[in-house]
């Protein structure tokens, strides 16, 4: 039988979550997706995650690139604090650090992004967690891994020493910095990995263990990927704008009202590319994938010629009778509101923790199903410290009172 359906796959898993900004919040998203409980840690004298104050904002008054009033809240944390709860705890004094310790007793896993080495000089690291929980895994996201204690980077840091800004764009352009921030994106992919294959040993061997990615490594594994410089040497040229010439017919063509993406590397796809555009399956230029990719420049001229003079439904309607794969090239605003995409729970409404949901406002969702789990995002974020009462008090057991001078002593 199946589990029920509003099972999780990592219900019951605790993650205390030291993250902030982008990389490290991203992770425990995931995490909390899938059904752990995930422990925001915040800092109750900074304002918390820094990502609280990144415009633009929600509120009564609607997006705004300024707080208007108390109720506005950042789209940023709209976002990354989902199924989430938050306390506050000034980890710079010693009972902040007891009080961490003994939710570290409770927690199956610690993820932090601090640059390399501050959660040690902070004592609240790697050894000061396995001392207090032999199974705690500890999951460490750094720009350059723990190796490189104290250096710091940012995404386009990333995307500079990763060479990924040398493949997009065309031959003899300047760098091209991607508008997504896949350096701080892969990264936490890599981390929820790793944390979850630690987790799967943990169950073998009763212990945990530290996991540490660095962005620009998982950036730079990404890029290594594809034997960029090897196929310069074979007279393959890395940046090849739009197009890409050793899988011809494959590329981006405009139409007479947008730009349609055509991708058909193999005899067969290739075929009905040529039979729509009046070309012969037997042009010995075209006929086989080693030719075109010889003629690609010619192919493509005439692919552009026949697209330049339909409109993008009509080409996309010939190309997909023909059986070429296809499809027009949308905006981000079009692609998160397709109504495919939010029924699969690929994007998602975002939802003000007082207003209710936002309108036309939307996000990331989960993009994984399960035939036997739930997934996803049903809670808003919480606001800085929402759930002192219910973590200090419920899972660590401190009294009102005890509560009271804990906020007296700027302690949470």
């Amino acid at each position: 039988m199946g589990q029920p359906e509003h099972a999780r796959p990592l219900d019951g898993l605790v993650v205390l979550d030291l993250t902030v900004a982008l990389a490290g919040p991203y992770a425990t998203l995931i995490l909390g997706g899938l059904g752990a409980t995930v422990i925001k840690v915040e800092n109750p004298h900074r304002g918390g995650d820094q990502a609280r104050g990144n415009a633009p904002f929600v509120g009564p008054g609607g997006l705004g690139l300024g707080r208007t009033g108390d109720e506005d809240v950042s789209v940023a944390m709209l976002e990354r604090g989902r199924n989430k709860l938050s306390v506050t705890l000034d980890l710079k004094q010693e009972h902040g650090r007891r009080l961490f310790g003994e939710l570290v007793q409770q927690a199956d896993v610690v993820v932090e992004n601090f640059a390399a080495g501050t959660a040690d000089r902070l004592g609240i690291g790697h050894t000061f967690c396995s001392v207090l929980n032999e199974r705690i895994v500890y999951t460490a996201i750094s720009g350059f891994g723990a190796a490189r204690p104290g250096r710091k980077g940012m995404d386009t840091i990333f995307q500079a020493l990763s060479g990924l800004m040398t493949v997009s764009g065309n031959e003899g352009d300047p760098p091209v910095r991607s508008g997504i921030p896949f350096g701080d994106m892969t990264g936490p992919l890599f981390a929820v990995i790793g944390t979850l294959a630690a987790l799967h040993q943990r169950a073998r061997t009763g212990r945990g263990q530290f996991v540490d990615v660095s962005l620009v490594g998982a950036l730079t594994s990404m890029v290594a990927t594809e034997p960029f410089d090897k196929l310069e040497e074979l007279g393959v040229p890395t940046r090849t704008g739009n197009t890409v010439p050793r899988l011809a017919p494959f590329g981006i063509f405009a139409t007479n009202d947008g730009s349609i993406a055509i991708c058909a590397p193999t005899d067969e796809m290739a075929h009905g590319v040529l039979r729509v555009v009046g070309l012969s399956v037997e042009d010995e230029r075209f006929a086989t994938r080693d030719a075109r990719v010889a003629n690609w420049v010619e192919l493509h001229d005439v692919i552009g010629r026949w697209t330049a003079a339909g409109t993008t439904r009509s080409c996309l309607a010939a190309l997909d009778e023909v059986g070429a794969p296809a499809a027009e090239v949308r905006s981000t605003h079009e692609a998160v509101r397709d109504p495919d995409r939010l029924a699969q729970g690929d994007t998602a409404q975002l939802v003000h923790p007082t207003l209710g949901p936002v309108d036309d406002l939307y996000g990331s969702g989960l993009p994984i199903r399960f035939s036997a789990a739930g997934a996803g995002f049903d809670r808003p974020p919480p606001g800085l410290g929402e759930h002192n009462d219910l973590v200090l008090g419920g899972l660590l057991g401190r009294t009102p009172d005890e509560l009271a001078a804990l906020r007296a002593e700027r302690v949470i």
